[in-house]
């Protein structure tokens, strides 16, 4: 099944994984109605190639930041490099950034300071963030507090329902991707079935993260579809309907164009 004028809300088209045949991965997603993908970069040394990329497709949107998975990669200096770059360099987003709390070799100082850092420029620049948060919802969501003006998602949510309500309250959106199509994930399952129609927003993660019917294998955007799908069955309503919300909900956070005017 197509739908027309779906938007991956997080995906890393810029990966080295489709170094070797990105041009066919983007043409399998417009052909099954992947109209517009979020790239948000992860460090420093992606910044250039990402904007290189989103500047020969008018359908890729970048996000430039420092994820914490690359702790160990920035330094001080990038936080500083990184207000710069976004000053000259248009972007629908501040990330990825936020905590990990799932590998234990990384810093958390540092990663306390560098997520602070990229809220302070996305308040500065008024642009929304994109919130990784891999076993540290609650370490996120008290940063958050510190900075009310700042609005945004946090993509591949997995926290508890009560969790989830805070950062809907707040107006965060939460991503939902690959996860939700595995029978077994009844966290992130509930969590779909519960999220608020205006505050949902469907991504793919590609090339991590893939559907069940691709699980062991690359992701990519093209598998969108199969997880509108089930999330549309998840939450009973017509995969037309969840199609045309997330997308409006994503056009109206990362400030979007309408299909029409992209040229």
């Amino acid at each position: 099944m197509i739908f027309d004028g779906l938007i991956d809300s997080h995906c890393h088209l810029d990966a080295a994984e489709f170094a070797m045949d990105r041009e066919p991965v983007l043409l399998r997603a417009r052909a099954c109605g992947v109209l517009g993908q979020i790239v948000p970069a992860v460090r420093r040394a992606g910044w250039p190639f990402l904007a290189a990329l989103v500047g020969e497709h008018p359908d890729l949107h970048p996000a430039y930041g420092l994820h914490p998975c690359y702790i160990a990669e920035h330094r001080e200096e990038d936080l500083q490099a990184l207000a710069g770059w976004l000053h000259e360099h248009p972007a629908v987003a501040v990330g990825e950034c936020g905590l990990d709390g799932f590998e234990p070799e990384l810093d958390w100082a540092a990663q306390q300071r560098f997520f602070r850092g990229q809220l302070e420029i996305a308040d500065a620049l008024g642009l929304p963030v994109i919130v990784h948060a891999r076993r540290a919802v609650e370490q996120v969501w008290l940063v958050l507090r510190d900075y009310p003006r700042v609005r945004g998602v946090v993509h591949s949510f997995s926290g508890s329902l009560e969790q989830a309500e805070r950062f809907w309250q707040r107006g965060f959106y939460t991503g939902f991707g690959g996860p939700l199509t595995y029978p077994n994930a009844r966290r992130v399952r509930a969590l779909v079935a519960a999220c608020p129609a205006e505050l949902i927003l469907l991504e793919t993660d590609a090339p991590d993260q893939p559907p069940a019917s691709r699980r062991g294998e690359r992701n990519e955007p093209a598998a969108l579809p199969e997880i509108l799908l089930e999330a549309a069955r998840i939450r009973g309503e017509s995969p037309e309907e969840l199609a045309m919300r997330s997308t409006m909900n994503a056009r109206r956070l990362f400030g979007l164009p309408e299909p029409s005017s992209l040229a």
